[in-house]
């Protein structure tokens, strides 16, 4: 039976109206948003990009806060993070909107919606930790959107799980200002963010932004917290999936964040605004996650194929295999509790605990009661 939640905090309904943070008047009267590098201008009753970030009088709100397109338990595997609490299930949602435009969006019918912030399933930041823990699971993710344009709510909901012991996770593309960016991943424990390609002239002419803000994200997150991070590269045929494109952003990753920061290549299929390429063929991600490790990185996976070899987390000195993967589901766990390999007792860079089995390649959707 899928777990509920029967009563909902007091004052943490739905607002349409939630006081937004992260932005200051202009002397032309207009208000800027200063949470993403947009730097959206907005007249009385504009949205931004986003379309989930308004301006009402002389104040912004958040219109989607305590609103979500939906609730489900997933494999911790599938958002992808490989090295945090592999096997755990994650309690996962998002809302509407992005701030981001990318021609090929996967998710497109949630991110791109103009209509859903009236559609959505409510729920408090208490009642989704209390849903997520009833639920068996190890963490919550901000997912499916990127949780950057639903700050507010992601930052309360992230309080309210870790007063409860759940750990959060951010499915992000990391386009988000210094100061928000701060504020934000305080209370953020793992991160997957997306490295969309490694040329501005893709971010800009794809993605409708730009390349450095999100390296800086990274760039953060490995050196200035302690939030676990790892990367994903969505594989577009002849856009981005270049040797040399892919050979440049992995000597990056090496060189400026760190040889051991989990790398997943995973495969596109036509959608959205770019239906007429074909889908990148497995030997692409075979081809990449080969360059990846020729480059020094030491934890690299394909996604979205399947793929045993690409699944499985080696043991960067003696090489063995640590966890085999079948899709999101482990067929095989050698580390130790405390991550090492058993083989020659190598720290496996991650977040781990002693392994409770996998959950598999089950997804299943929860209704969080009002």
């Amino acid at each position: 039976m899928n777990p509920a939640v029967t009563k909902r905090d007091a004052g943490q309904q739905p607002d349409e109206h939630h006081p937004a943070r992260w932005w200051h008047l202009l002397d032309d009267g207009r208000i800027q948003c200063d949470l993403c590098p947009r730097d959206c201008k907005l007249h009385d009753g504009q949205r931004g990009l986003c379309f989930v970030r308004k301006r009402e009088g002389d104040a912004m709100v958040l219109t989607t806060y305590g609103r979500s397109s939906g609730f489900c338990v997933d494999p911790i595997e599938k958002k992808p993070l490989a090295h945090f609490y592999p096997g755990s299930s994650v309690f996962s949602f998002g809302t509407a909107g992005c701030n981001l435009a990318c021609k090929f969006c996967q998710n497109w019918d949630i991110s791109k919606s103009t209509e859903m912030d009236r559609l959505m399933d409510a729920a408090s930041p208490t009642a989704i930790a209390e849903a997520a823990l009833a639920s068996g699971c190890r963490s919550v993710a901000y997912t499916y959107n990127d949780p950057v344009i639903f700050a507010e709510y992601a930052i309360d909901t992230a309080i309210a799980c870790r007063a409860r012991g759940l750990a959060n996770v951010a499915v992000t593309a990391g386009y988000i200002h210094a100061e928000p960016r701060a504020e934000f991943y305080a209370q953020i424990d793992a991160a997957n963010v997306d490295l969309k390609a490694f040329t501005e002239e893709f971010y800009f002419r794809l993605t409708g932004a730009h390349l450095a803000p999100v390296l800086q994200t990274l760039q953060y997150l490995v050196h200035e917290t302690n939030v676990w991070t790892e990367i994903t590269t969505l594989l577009i045929p002849t856009r981005n999936d270049s040797d040399g494109e892919i050979r440049d952003m992995c000597r990056w990753i090496a060189r400026e964040l760190k040889p051991d920061v989990p790398l997943h290549f995973t495969a596109f299929h036509p959608d959205y605004k770019m239906d007429d390429l074909p889908h990148t063929p497995a030997s692409t991600l075979a081809r990449a996650r080969r360059i990846a490790l020729e480059e020094g990185l030491q934890h690299v996976y394909t996604g979205n194929v399947h793929d045993r070899e690409g699944g499985t987390t080696f043991c960067p000195r003696c090489h063995a295999a640590l966890i085999e993967r079948d899709w999101h589901r482990i067929v095989r766990y050698e580390l130790t509790d405390d991550g090492r390999c058993p083989h020659c007792a190598t720290a496996i860079a991650g977040r781990f605990a002693p392994y409770r089995g996998s959950f598999g390649n089950r997804r299943f959707a929860v209704k969080v009661a009002r």
